[in-house]
């Protein structure tokens, strides 16, 4: 029995099915598709495709339709289903008012007629362009209903309407149906009747219409009727209909096979799939509409951080561990088993023992955490140079950029190296408006300024020649001098033409560059022989005597016949390298904000610009005044000046700073900096360090100039941390951060090892009303101890008594801001679009302030060096300055590019590179008797930040350690004596699990860093090399300074300029310079080699030969010997040509040594006349 339930106003219809009929018959029931399976497909390849009469293998079943106001009752003796069907509300499906609920009652009251079907579901069928409808599928029981109640509806399967009755039915076999089937049956174009197969007949008789029940019910049970098309038919309005809301003109045709298999734009509308015709739900709504970009809204980020991999960090930590226990065991058991024999020897190597752990671990510990990071250069370009509504015109809308370049001396620093430095800037691959370029020459030579204006001339040919043709390096000098195929990724058919001629151009550009130190001295000549003809002529004029000699000051001269302010030849009175004015030329000024597009090639243009933007940066001489009896403080203090210049004539929030022999090797290497500077979270990053990359280096690397270990392995870990220490030069800075200011957000590290963490919010914007246009500062700078608000620092006693400088740091401030999209919540950014503004124009009153600031007493009573700008009083004032930055609170970045970002050049003489390894241990001694120790670090630097900078000023003072080392293995040889009493096998053991760990250390930095075997075995070499001899030198003139007051002074290393055709490259490599430095590793080497010649030759004709003893001092000799190899084979020269003062000091200290050794330690059964007394 099937019983329906519903209430008036419910739209659920609650539906009792019966599984079984009478008699305990079975049933198969089965759903039919609700549209005819003889529609075929209109596509060929379609899988429904000639299955025109496919039948359902499903039998006793009707199609009916029914609403909830319909209730049918058949009492059955089998089992019920029930279940509820939700039928919602539609424009075409209203509920029901009670008025129609209780017609419908009277009605079912008055009929119950049993052969209406039974509803047991309802299928819901729809698609694109299509209306939704609604099917409900009946259950009969096995027994046919009497034929003459069968007559009252529709034979066809699905319909419930009245028949057409009397003479009016359609065929003579009686088949009744419903005037809506019959019309369907026409308009799919076969007009046969359902029940015979006989086409229909024009007219029909009225009356053979109850002779044929039982057979008209068998087959229409048998047989699959189709659905009528609700094309032509009209809707039931009982059955629930919602039309599309996309498309509501659209043909309400609809076919199923089509709708699975051919369907096009069903999948609404989103970033996968944008409908061409819009997406509007109202009526009409056709028109075309351009799908929005929807990667503006996902707000990706600009950089991301890649983990070292597990497998490799977390075996690299635990062997830390391991061998940090391995060594505690070690050490215990050295100081638990004394050797009696020789307790100094065994007191020596125990003290020495337990410094390298010591040593070992402050290197170890920063180590734990090393990353990686990679930049997204495209979303740069898209948030940043795109237009959009606040800049339609699409104009760069990135932060402006002052690039410096530092150089003091042309004799050292050949002007053809800072010149293609100069060079690679100006063509580099950023906004031309945004960048500027400052030449710091602190010699105030006029061959760097000529020089300079010579590369500002060749720059309008260079540059566009680098923009059209997407040169790679951007260095005239290294881009000519490759090895490789110059035409690779070329495509334009001028390339090799204008190539030819700006290599033509390049070479006479370095003629005249090479030229003009006799250029500017046969001119000065001139000129000065000329001024003493004129003095003369006037002595003579005023009754002198032409034989009295004149006082003629030879001064140098410029090309327009005026003297040089800076300095002479000659060292005048205020023309010398410590006493002359200071200089401030713009070479280039600065661009137009809109692209200038150049000419064709003629006599004129070398190559063709008209595609080309031929806008040049704004190029500056800067060289600041020096007076006698001030302190200049050597390159901080240069870099302090061209800080307060660039504030003044241009104020880019961002500085990046350079050696003169360190170019841009990747032209986007700028933009790379900027996407961690910019990116969420950048406004606590204070610079982005660079690593530094080396040209000119012999192949076997004998002196680790390359130092890749540093830059490969303690960089990438310590970024890890707080950052890397920032190392001279490659490095973009924030402009504010220079100026002394606290991050916007920095954290506090309390407890032990710095576990409670404290987060602070250090700019606190006020609550003010202003106007739109006025730009706010929130800076709140931070000294260590206190917080205070910038408008009350911000007066002469910090920054000078320059009003314009003052004025630039908020606005230097503003424009190194975060979007306002970007930036996190309660924190101030600046707008999408507020950079597009072009720069003012330089005028006199600008240059007029910018040589102010530059004066040698600017900076008297102030706090320029002591906390803003470079910091003073070390000669690795980089470290210094990095370091005051971390301990406010900021952080920095590494940025490892894939093509490396800048390349320079380093000393390989070895003479040149112990000197610079000298200047940087020293430093390193001065920052330890410092306050910038990091002992006294403040809360906000993280421990092993702590830690890793404390290693900075400690590593020098393992020298003292390291030499004495070295000389014990001979000691043990000499004497016969070993560091321990016997080679016992738990000391091997220790010894053995030491060593191992060190290697598979080594091997697994090896593998994060991605360095070679051969860079790391390198590194250890020239370890104990300064070690040996730099580093001592260096504690000792530390402790100097520190003690007596002892001032430190250095020359600068000297730059290889370009080589020549037919030069040897490496010709300095095996130049030999005597220095002081190397006899302390020279007397290493041959005391170790006399002691083992000695150890053997005892222990060979010893009656009772230690062969244990000899091994340990051999195998210690050895691993000595190993280590200073590249030394020994620097000494040798390119011939074997040593100098012969090399040998004398060293053979006679040797000698020395090994004599008093004897004196104080004779050989056992020595004669008294064999002994040596003095008078």
């Amino acid at each position: 029995m099937a019983k329906t339930v519903t209430s008036p106003s419910s739209s659920p219809v609650t539906i009792t099915v019966s599984s079984g009929g009478k008699g305990g018959g079975s049933r198969n029931m089965g759903l039919t598709s609700p549209v005819s399976r003889a529609s075929i497909s209109n596509n060929p390849n379609s899988p429904l495709s000639g299955r025109a009469n496919r039948r359902s293998s499903t039998g006793g079943l009707k199609y009916s339709s029914m609403t909830k106001d319909d209730t049918t009752t058949e009492e059955i003796n089998s089992e019920y289903v029930s279940y509820t069907v939700h039928i919602p509300p539609t424009p075409d499906h209203q509920p029901m008012s009670a008025s129609q609920t209780s017609l419908t009652e009277e009605g079912r009251k008055s009929t119950m007629l049993p052969e209406r079907s039974y509803i047991s579901g309802t299928i819901f069928t729809g698609g694109f362009n299509s209306v939704t409808r609604g099917h409900v599928i009946e259950s009969i029981s096995m027994e046919c209903p009497p034929p003459g109640k069968i007559g009252l509806v529709c034979g066809m399967k699905g319909c419930d309407e009245t028949a057409i009755k009397g003479k009016s039915a359609p065929c003579e076999c009686g088949f009744k149906i419903c005037r809506d089937c019959y019309l369907d049956c026409f308009g799919t174009g076969r007009a046969r009747c359902p029940g015979c197969k006989e086409p229909y007949k024009d007219a029909s008789d009225d009356d053979d219409n109850s002779g044929d029940g039982d057979e008209t019910c068998s087959e229409a049970e048998d047989q699959t009727m189709p659905l009528p098309s609700m094309a032509d038919v009209k809707l039931d309005k009982r059955l629930s209909l919602v039309k599309s809301f996309k498309a509501q003109n659209h043909p309400p045709d609809f076919d199923h096979t089509r709708w699975l298999f051919e369907t096009k734009g069903t999948y609404g509308y989103g970033n996968a799939v944008w409908p061409k015709d819009g997406y509007g739900t109202g009526s009409g709504t056709n028109g075309f509409e351009h799908p929005p970009d929807f990667g503006e809204r996902t707000r990706r980020p600009l950089t991301r951080k890649v983990g070292i991999s597990a497998a490799i960090l977390s075996p690299y930590r635990l062997l830390i561990v391991i061998r940090l226990v391995a060594l505690g065991f070690f050490l215990t058991w050295r100081i638990r088993h004394p050797n009696h024999d020789a307790m100094w020897l065994w007191g020596l190597s125990t003290t020495c023992e337990l410094w390298f752990a010591f040593s070992w671990l402050l290197d170890q510990l920063p180590k734990l955490c090393p990353v990686n990071r990679v930049t997204d250069l495209s979303v740069l370009k898209e948030r940043f140079e795109s237009p959009n509504l606040r800049n339609p015109k699409g104009r760069s809308d990135l932060p402006g950029i002052d690039v410096f370049v530092s150089t003091a001396d042309p004799e050292k620093e050949p002007p053809l190296v800072t010149a293609n430095t100069i060079l690679s800037i100006l063509a580099v691959d950023y906004p031309v408006e945004k960048l500027a370029c400052y030449l710091s020459d602190d010699g105030g030579a006029l061959l760097t300024f000529e020089a300079l204006a010579e590369t500002a001339s060749f720059a309008r040919i260079w540059v566009p020649f680098c923009r059209k043709h997407k040169i790679e390096p951007r260095n005239p000098e290294a881009y000519f001098g490759q090895k490789r195929d110059f035409l690779k990724s070329k495509v334009r058919l001028d390339f090799v033409r204008e190539r030819r001629r700006v290599k033509r151009e390049y070479d006479e550009f370095k003629v005249r560059i090479n030229s003009l130190p006799e250029s500017i001295r046969r001119r000065s000549d001139a000129y000065n022989a000329h001024e003493e003809l004129r003095a003369k002529k006037k002595q003579m004029e005023m009754g002198g005597n032409p034989s009295d000699p004149l006082k003629i000051v030879k001064g140098t001269w410029m090309s327009d016949g005026s003297h040089w302010p800076g300095t002479w030849a000659s060292a005048e009175e205020e023309h010398s390298r410590g006493d002359h004015a200071g200089i401030i030329q713009a070479m280039l000024a600065p661009p137009n904000s809109e692209p200038v597009y150049g000419a064709e090639a003629d006599n004129e243009n070398l190559i063709d610009t008209t595609e080309v933007d031929i806008r040049l940066p704004m190029l500056v001489y800067v060289s600041r005044e020096k007076r006698p009896g001030y302190d200049h403080n050597k390159k901080a203090g240069a870099m302090n000046a061209l800080v307060r210049t660039s504030a003044i004539m241009s104020n880019g929030p961002f500085i990046l700073n350079l050696d003169c022999d360190h170019y841009i090797y990747n032209s986007l290497a700028l933009r790379e900096g900027m996407c961690f500077m910019l990116d969420r979270g950048g406004d606590r990053i204070c610079y982005v360090q660079f690593p530094q990359r080396f040209e000119g280096i012999d192949p076997n690397d004998r002196y680790a100039n390359h130092n890749t270990v540093f830059f490969d392995v303690s960089m990438r870990a310590l970024d890890g941390l707080q950052g890397p220490v920032y190392v001279g030069t490659g490095c973009i800075f924030r402009r504010t951060a220079l100026y002394g200011f606290s991050p916007p957000r920095a954290t506090e590290h309390h407890g032990w090892f710095g576990r409670k963490k404290i987060k602070m919010l250090l700019r606190k914007p006020k609550i003010t009303k202003k106007n739109e246009d006025e730009v706010a500062l929130p800076i709140h700078p931070s000294d260590e101890d206190e917080d205070g608000d910038i408008e009350s620092l911000l007066f002469p006693k910090r920054f000078g008594n320059s009003t314009t400088l003052v004025a630039s740091i908020p606005v230097a401030e503003y424009q190194g801001r975060l979007l306002q999209d970007v930036q996190g919540k309660g924190n101030q950014g600046r707008p999408a679009g507020a950079l597009s503004v072009p720069r003012e124009p330089l005028d006199a009153a600008t240059v007029a302030e910018a040589i102010s600031v530059i004066s040698c007493f600017y900076e008297d009573k102030t706090e320029w060096g002591k906390r803003v700008g470079w910091i003073y009083g070390s000669v690795t004032e980089d470290v210094v300055t990095g370091y005051r930055m971390h301990n406010r609170g900021w952080r920095s970045v590494y940025c490892v590019t894939k093509r490396d970002a800048f390349r320079g050049t380093a000393p390989i003489n070895l003479t040149d590179r112990l000197h610079q390894v000298l200047r940087w241990a020293t430093g390193s001694v001065e920052i330890f008797f410092s306050r910038n120790n990091a002992l006294f670090a403040s809360p906000r630097m993280k421990f092993l930040q702590r830690v890793a900078y404390f290693n900075v000023g400690m590593y020098p003072f393992t020298s003292i350690f390291l030499i004495v080392y070295c000389f014990l293995p001979a000691v043990s040889l000499f004497t016969g004596e070993f560091i321990v009493k016997s080679l016992d096998i738990t000391f091997l053991v220790f010894l053995l699990a030491i060593t191992i760990t060190l290697c598979l250390l080594a091997l697994l930095e090896i593998k994060w860093s991605k360095i070679t075997l051969h860079h790391w075995w390198r590194n250890e070499q020239f370890w104990l090399i300064g070690g040996t001899s730099a580093h001592p030198s260096a504690v000792l003139q530390g402790l100097l300074k520190v003690i007596a007051g002892v001032d430190i002074s250095f020359t600068l290393t000297s730059k290889s300029g370009a080589t020549e055709d037919g030069d040897d490259e490496f010709a300095d490599l095996y130049a030999v310079k005597w220095s002081f430095l190397m006899i302390p590793p020279l007397i290493i080497i041959m005391v170790n080699m006399i002691a083992i010649a000695v150890g053997m030759a005892r222990t060979m004709y010893s009656p009772f030969p230690q062969w244990s003893k000899l091994i340990g001092g051999v195998f210690f000799s050895f691993w000595v010997l190993c280590h200073l190899y590249p030394f020994a084979k620097g000494l040798m020269g390119r011939r074997g040509k040593v100098p012969t003062i090399v040998f004398v000091w060293s053979g006679l200290l040797s000698i020395i040594i090994s004599l008093l050794w004897v004196y104080i330690s004779p050989p056992s059964g020595r004669q008294d006349h064999m002994r040596f007394q003095f008078p």
